[in-house]
């Protein structure tokens, strides 16, 4: 899908007439930061060849820059500002409330900042959670731990006119939400209800998904943190697996849709013989299956260490059609098939193994954020709030060739980031691992098949 098909415009509540508190400087040279105008972009495709020519681009074809404006929409001395942490556990979730709180009270002089508990259930009558009074005497130190000091949960986000309803009933001027994907089509369904009302009220995303799934965006907070942890339980099946005969190394890793944690772990550890991910289908039986080149593997090295996404191979398994609260399709587990698989086929060809396996997911989940999750979740937050004080709304804050920008929601839940089978990342995992590039035993009539089928689009970061 082209650029020009996205229209990456940012919705405004109205013209900015308030001079911001924040006092920086319009010039260049003067060692004070400058503010940021509407006028400043990125543009999202850098990749070209020589016989393309650039056009100038049309303004929704660019990425609007985040970060502090001159003038702003909202009076700071009127604002009611929340913050709600939605979905699964992920690392910096207390580190990007943190930001919010302290620059919204610090920059900007806000005074009312209320924390939402247990995510969008917290807005539902029923459950009947009290707010939190956030200030920054009870945020500094949140960063320290890991989970959410609001709480979390799956699901309500399809209940927009309630969430709505609660919203307006607060006299809000801003939301922050911070979730995934499911989270931030909840959002922006909110937000459109707010726009019916007639309501003055910025919905402000910050992307969370360890799997760094979210389409456009270089990358979500946690990721690193993930990656981290990750190849720490690598290091140990791979211990584990070398000094045993025949060892076996078996380690799950989060990523329903999407190989990315299991792709930079494996190149990280350099210790991953197999990584396998939903993008890039494989067999089990036959002369290029899975398990004969397990077995190859071991016979010419004694051990072998697995990397496999949780999403992965769930064309081998009989998943049902359930969902989770979060709308989530419920995968059969990926594990514990590999693992039982495995034994019975070292047991059938009478071949000793001794075979660990690991799946370290809500040990990641919950981890403390790491000091390169922490400086971007601190930057995560402040744009947040810069964007919402400007009256800008419907939009997600987000890392663009390491840019900060404003991205529509609409835009970025529109498709799911995948690994690129044929792109760089996988080429350099391949090379980190020496796999096969292809486990398949009939190749001819898989790429006959495949040719069939919309082709998966990546994004290597």
């Amino acid at each position: 899908m082209s650029q020009t098909q996205f229209d990456f415009t940012i919705e405004t509540l109205g013209p900015c007439k308030i001079q911001s508190p924040i006092h920086l400087s319009k010039v260049h040279g003067d060692f004070v930061a400058n503010y940021v105008t509407d006028d400043e972009f990125i543009i999202n495709r850098v990749d070209t060849t020589t016989e393309e020519t650039e056009s100038p681009c049309e303004r929704k074809e660019v990425l609007e820059k985040a970060g502090p404006r001159e003038k702003i929409f909202f009076n700071p001395n009127h604002v009611h500002a929340a913050i709600v942490t939605c979905g699964g556990l992920c690392p910096g979730l207390n580190d990007v409330v943190r930001s919010v709180v302290r620059c919204l009270w610090n920059r900007y002089g806000v005074r009312r900042i209320s924390g939402i508990r247990f995510g969008f259930k917290g807005l539902l009558p029923e459950y009947g959670y009290d707010l939190i009074q956030l200030t920054p005497d009870l945020v500094d130190d949140s960063h320290k731990t890991g989970g959410s000091i609001l709480g979390t949960s799956r699901g309500g986000g399809d209940r927009v006119i309630e969430i709505a309803d609660a919203i307006e009933s607060m006299n809000l001027n801003m939301i922050f939400i911070i979730g995934g994907d499911g989270t931030q089509r909840g959002a922006l369904e909110v937000a459109e209800e707010i726009e019916r009302r007639g309501l003055k009220i910025a919905v402000v995303g910050i992307p969370k998904t360890v799997d760094n799934d979210l389409s456009f965006i270089q990358k979500s907070f946690g990721f690193d943190t993930a990656v981290v942890k990750a190849a720490e339980s690598v290091a140990a099946a791979h211990m584990e697996a070398h000094s045993q005969i025949n060892g076996i190394g078996l380690v799950k890793l989060m990523g329903r849709e999407s190989g990315f944690i299991a792709t930079y772990t494996a190149i990280a550890s350099h210790e991953a013989n197999f990584v396998l991910i939903p993008e890039v289908p494989f067999e089990l039986e036959g002369p290029n299956g899975f398990l004969f080149h397990l077995e190859e593997r071991l016979r010419k090295r004694q051990h072998a260490v697995i990397v496999v996404a949780e999403g992965a191979g769930q064309d081998l398994l009989q998943a049902g059609d359930e969902t989770d609260d979060s709308g989530n399709r419920k995968l059969a587990d990926i594990g514990l098939f590999l693992r039982d698989k495995i034994q019975t086929y070292f047991k059938s060809i009478g071949m000793h193994i001794n075979l660990k396996y690991i799946d370290p997911s809500y040990q990641i989940r919950s981890a403390v954020a790491a000091p390169i999750d922490s400086i971007y979740c601190e930057r995560l937050g402040n744009n947040a709030v810069h964007a919402a004080m400007s009256g800008k709304t419907k939009l997600i804050i987000g890392l663009v060739h390491n840019k900060f920008v404003h991205l529509p929601i609409r835009v970025v839940t529109s498709k799911r980031n995948h690994v690129d089978p044929e792109g760089s990342l996988w080429r350099d995992t391949l090379d980190a691992t020496s796999q096969p590039i292809l486990m398949i035993n009939d190749r001819d009539a898989f790429m006959a098949n495949s040719l069939n089928m919309n082709p998966t689009s990546g994004q290597d970061s």
